[in-house]
């Protein structure tokens, strides 16, 4: 009989999928895509040597040119982009992995250097606070231009079009990135969205955008397999709102009627009302939760009904074996922060797993 520590490395049903356990690979950023978007060859390795996640959610996908955030960011808006992610895709399915493509537009996380002189793009006129490092230095944020209403039709086809690469990709699915203070986000938290049209002023206004995009993807993969991130209390970018449990939870509503893959929820273990129980209770499909879980704590979550799944992030940097050592309570290696970002293989293929040591 299966017991709580166990409930981590149990099999899940998530929408077309079987999954061979409930330990997910969170999507992270590690920028080593060449100048033009393109995914490193070095990514067929890294991810298939994860390949053991009951999921991957790759790294965040740009789903056009304008949506740049930071150099060396893969894309999915292109066939060159496109066959270079199917190489990727193929030697995790060659290991029996599964793996969702994660969709991304940064809006007003940007700067002009990135951009080819134009300004980022948000809801509203409202500028990060503190400064952005650049390969010209540090410097204050740009204030960003505000999105027209008529430009937002092309936004959600951007998001539609990433989705058919994807496919064409061989991808499992999407995870439409909603969350971390970039675009969609943006518009979500009345803190940064002071829009007086459709998209703005209730919550769902400022959730129409997200509504749009979903339904767009949806429409192009199907609902079963197109997943959502969200972060209710996450200040990544200068973020913030104020209800994020009556925001998230009608926001969340909304979601759960669309028959969605899942609903992944980024909450970090910090003091405050956590918005994520609030979350569960209206959303019935699968749950993930992310947040400085360990083990243990990943287990009690699903054990208790908080959650189905779990994610994992920068764990699986240093630990291309997590599950193994999750169900064996193997110590975990520690990262090398300094090769989190960009550069080659060093701090990306080349941690060994435990077996090897």
């Amino acid at each position: 009989m299966a017991t709580s520590r166990d409930a981590l490395f149990l099999g899940f049903r998530l929408g077309a999928l079987q999954l061979a356990n409930r330990v997910v690979m969170a999507p992270m950023t590690r920028r080593r895509a060449d100048a033009d978007n393109v995914p490193s060859p070095l990514a067929a390795t890294y991810y298939a040597q994860r390949a053991s996640a009951g999921l991957i959610i790759g790294e965040a996908c740009l789903v056009c040119a304008e949506g740049a955030s930071f150099p060396g960011s893969p894309g999915l808006y292109n066939a060159v982009q496109e066959q270079a992610w199917a190489a990727i895709v193929a030697a995790v399915h060659r290991v029996d992995g599964r793996i969702f493509a994660q969709l991304w537009h940064a809006g007003r996380y940007s700067d002009p250097v990135f951009l080819g002189g134009a300004l980022p793009v948000a809801p509203s006129a409202i500028a990060l606070r503190g400064e952005f490092d650049t390969a010209t230095g540090r410097h204050a944020f740009v204030t960003p231009r505000p999105l027209r209403s008529d430009e937002l039709p092309a936004l959600v086809e951007s998001f539609a079009r990433a989705a058919r690469h994807a496919r064409q990709a061989g991808f499992d699915g999407v995870e439409i990135h909603a969350a971390q203070g970039y675009l969609l986000d943006q518009f979500l938290r009345d803190g940064v969205n002071h829009r007086d049209d459709g998209y703005g002023g209730s919550v769902s206004g400022r959730a129409r955008l997200l509504y749009e995009v979903v339904d767009a993807v949806a429409a192009t993969l199907g609902a079963d397999r197109v997943g959502v991130q969200l972060s209710p209390r996450s200040r990544l970018g200068d973020m913030q709102d104020s209800n994020p449990v009556g925001t998230f939870t009608q926001v969340v509503e909304h979601l759960d009627a669309r028959g969605l893959a899942y609903l992944h929820v980024f909450e970090p273990s910090e003091p405050g009302v956590r918005v994520s129980p609030h979350l569960r209770r209206v959303f019935r499909g699968p749950f993930i939760v992310n947040g400085g879980y360990d083990a243990a704590t990943g287990a009690e979550a699903i054990a208790s009904g908080a959650a189905d799944l779990v994610s994992f992030g920068r764990s699986f940097i240093a630990n291309p074996d997590l599950v193994d050592r999750l169900r064996r309570g193997i110590p975990l290696a520690t990262p090398d922060t300094t090769t989190f970002y960009g550069g080659g293989a060093a701090g990306y293929i080349d941690y060994p797993a435990a077996s090897a040591q």
